[in-house]
């Protein structure tokens, strides 16, 4: 039987509403998740709950999640904001305001933070944590070792296309990561450069980006596009961007990058969301009640088509289809 390529599911398990920037985060969106599961389920798709600190401790979450590992029906990783949990360790005058990247952290505090939030994982749900999104997209190579370090063996932070400098943690440092020059498919990490590839346990697998006119747009000049105001709209037109994040108004693109991919031969591709999107207010883009149906009426649009072309599993799952068909091929050869 032939394999089809993977469909991934990614949640980012946190918060209500953090883009409001709450001085304590709140996790009512963990009631709102059994209905995502089962509409995964229906299609046969696995999710992988990238989990916060506060949702590691909702008691609502944490019933779901036991039974979703008990089924073998999704996977629960991690995913760490540094700003709110523990050890406090203050690196601006209001973390809660600036949401502070992990690695704008001293190397210890931030083992430390893996540690606290990879112990209370393990220690709730009983299984060892393999896979990891970094908070914010913020991801480098001490982040890498460190992850290594503690027994992890995937990632998917890097958005290979998009930039994050421009969006500030810590006011007083650089803004975060810069991903443009990034691979746009899995591979092993080279721990002293992660854009490259190399002999790490550790696989990253980036998410899916839209970006078909990438290299067009690095034909423009910098002056060309200073001097032409249709240019300028040309290149915004352009911007890379998630090719599977719904946004209530995207289901067209999203059906198109499913197409694309299929017919490109890729043996994957990387559905994202945040478990807040899908209860009402719980985002910026979802606020009403009909906001979330029109989202539903999306995602069971596109995972109808995607069942198609793609088969579910988690992260980890996929890693091991990965190794798999590597050692394939290198026999083959």
């Amino acid at each position: 039987m032939i394999q089809k390529p993977s469909f991934l599911i990614t949640i980012d398990t946190e918060g209500d509403d953090l883009w409001s920037r709450p001085q304590t985060a709140t996790t009512k969106n963990a009631s709102y998740l059994a209905r995502f599961q089962e509409l995964c389920e229906k299609y046969g798709f696995k999710p992988t709950y990238l989990t916060n600190y506060e949702m590691a401790n909702s008691q609502s979450f944490q019933e779901l999640g036991k039974d979703i590992i008990k089924r073998k029906a999704g996977e629960i990783g991690m995913h760490l904001h540094a700003w709110d949990m523990p050890p406090e360790f203050a690196l601006t005058n209001d973390d809660s305001r600036f949401h502070p990247y992990l690695i704008e952290y001293p190397e210890p505090v931030m083992r430390e933070k893996i540690k606290v939030m990879t112990d209370r994982l393990e220690e709730v749900f009983g299984v060892k944590m393999l896979s990891h999104r970094a908070g914010r997209w913020a991801f480098d190579e001490r982040y890498a070792r460190l992850l290594i370090e503690f027994g992890y063996i995937v990632d998917c932070s890097v958005t290979p296309y998009l930039s994050w400098a421009e969006q500030t943690g810590d006011p007083s440092k650089k803004g975060g990561a810069d991903y443009t020059s990034f691979p746009d498919t899995s591979y092993f990490v080279d721990t002293v450069d992660i854009s490259r590839s190399g002999d790490s346990s550790l696989l990253e697998i980036p998410v899916t980006i839209s970006s078909p006119f990438t290299k067009i747009r690095s034909l423009l000049s910098d002056s060309f596009i200073a001097d032409s105001f249709f240019a300028k709209k040309v290149v915004n037109h352009l911007k890379p961007t998630f090719g599977l994040r719904p946004n209530g108004k995207n289901l067209k693109a999203m059906l198109s990058c499913i197409r694309r991919s299929a017919n490109s031969g890729r043996d994957y591709v990387e559905f994202m969301l945040h478990s807040s999107e899908l209860m009402p207010g719980g985002s910026p883009k979802f606020r009403t009640e009909s906001s979330i149906e029109n989202l539903y009426i999306d995602m069971e649009a596109l995972f109808g088509r995607s069942a198609l072309h793609f088969e579910g599993c988690t992260l980890s799952e996929y890693r091991d289809r990965f190794v798999d068909n590597k050692g394939r091929k290198s026999c083959e050869e």
